[in-house]
């Protein structure tokens, strides 16, 4: 039999009262202390907080950063039925059937030879995969833009664009360091950057992870070749090689 309604207020207090903590008060000091009041406005979605002066998602002259709290704000109004907080372990598919198209895009343009074309799907790809809320597991995002990385990786590669090759194969050994691409895509644009010595390092710190693996162990071994035919060429005045890289 239900409770009268003049006593389930009351009761519901009480209830309340029950399974909440009481805040402990050295910490709550603490909050209060560094609370900074802020003056901030919603854009016309009412979404996404801007700052009152300039309009701005992050302003350094007001000292505010939003950008962080505007991505879980566009989360949460995009998915109106997400249980808060979200249950454990929660994807989402449709965000990841986004990054994965938009991968294979890139990947039918790297087969045809459209190295930047390839490169910008890759670039949409790997945005899509770091807009994952952030209560997803974070292995999620990992795997996606570590694929992802390693592709645009490549692509750079065939485009003549070195640096940024192996800028995104530190990228994918950050993220994966375990995973052979990362280390055998560094290893080749460091070669093809003329550091040798640098490449088989790479090598052979991919190598610790994964000692059989063929493409690696190719790699150090055309490496080595080079290496032994340095050794053999004439030795300058000041005791380097000619093909010698002094960078």
């Amino acid at each position: 039999m239900a409770a009268p309604p003049q006593l389930q207020q009351p009761m519901q207090a009480q209830f309340q009262q029950q399974i909440l903590p009481r805040p402990d008060p050295v910490m709550q000091a603490v909050i209060e202390a560094d609370f900074r009041p802020v003056d901030l406005t919603l854009d016309s979605t009412n979404v996404t907080a801007l700052c009152t002066p300039h309009s701005r998602e992050k302003c350094d002259e007001c000292d505010v950063d939003y950008i962080q709290l505007n991505r879980l704000s566009k989360v949460l109004s995009a998915n109106p039925t997400l249980l808060c907080p979200p249950p454990p372990n929660v994807v989402n598919q449709k965000l990841s059937q986004i990054i994965n198209q938009t991968k294979e895009e890139g990947n039918a343009l790297f087969r045809t030879h459209q190295w930047e074309k390839a490169i910008g799907r890759y670039t949409q790809a790997a945005g899509f995969a770091t807009q994952r809320a952030p209560w997803e597991a974070q292995q999620f995002m990992r795997e996606e833009l570590s694929t992802v990385l390693s592709n645009r990786s490549a692509a750079y590669f065939e485009n003549g664009e070195l640096v940024a090759a192996l800028t995104d194969a530190e990228a994918v050994i950050q993220l994966k360091k375990p995973w052979s691409k990362g280390h055998f895509r560094k290893a080749k644009a460091l070669i093809a950057l003329g550091l040798i010595p640098q490449a088989k390092e790479a090598v052979q710190y991919g190598l610790q992870f994964d000692p059989t693996n063929q493409e690696m162990i190719g790699v150090l071994q055309d490496i080595e070749l080079v290496l032994r035919s340095y050794a053999n060429q004439p030795r300058r005045d000041d005791g380097s090689s000619p093909t010698e890289n002094t960078t």
